[in-house]
């Protein structure tokens, strides 16, 4: 599996505005099912690009308090 770079990588703003949209999108409903699928998969993906944005947002705040 090739890595991702950072141009495919969402900033987390950018991800959890995306996040948004989708949650509305499927809570609206009128999709058909392959496309809520679709939407709740491309959610699913969002969901752990904020994550790790916010995993390494900690990692780094840690790292400062460790060191002070």
């Amino acid at each position: 599996m090739a890595e991702k770079t950072e141009q495919e990588t969402p900033s987390y703003e950018a991800a959890r505005e995306e996040l948004v949209e989708v949650v509305r999108a499927l809570e609206a409903g009128g999709t058909t099912l392959e496309e809520s699928l679709a939407l709740w998969e491309r959610g699913e993906r969002l969901a752990t690009i904020c994550q790790d944005w916010l995993d390494g947002a900690r990692a780094r705040l840690d790292a400062v308090t460790e060191d002070g």
